[in-house]
């Protein structure tokens, strides 16, 4: 797995969380239940990519891997 990868998961992640908290705010437990759920999963994968990344990257790679998964990202924004 890559930091692109990790990124990606985590911005997943994030958006799942906001998706989760609005379904509460609306009483929508059922919806705000399975959101919660797909953030977990995707806060877990990025964690599994962020542990390998620790294991293979110096941190100069890590640092320039990094700017270009948030930079890619952007991009698709």
């Amino acid at each position: 797995m890559s930091l692109d990868e990790a990124a990606r998961q985590l911005k997943m992640a994030a958006h799942d969380a906001q998706v989760s908290f609005d379904c509460v705010g609306l009483g929508d437990l059922a919806r705000a239940q399975e959101h919660a759920v797909t953030l977990r999963a995707a806060a877990d994968a990025a964690l599994t990519a962020l542990a390998r990344a620790l294991e293979d990257l110096s941190p100069q790679q890590a640092r320039s891997a990094g700017e270009d998964a948030v930079a890619a990202l952007a991009e698709d924004a």
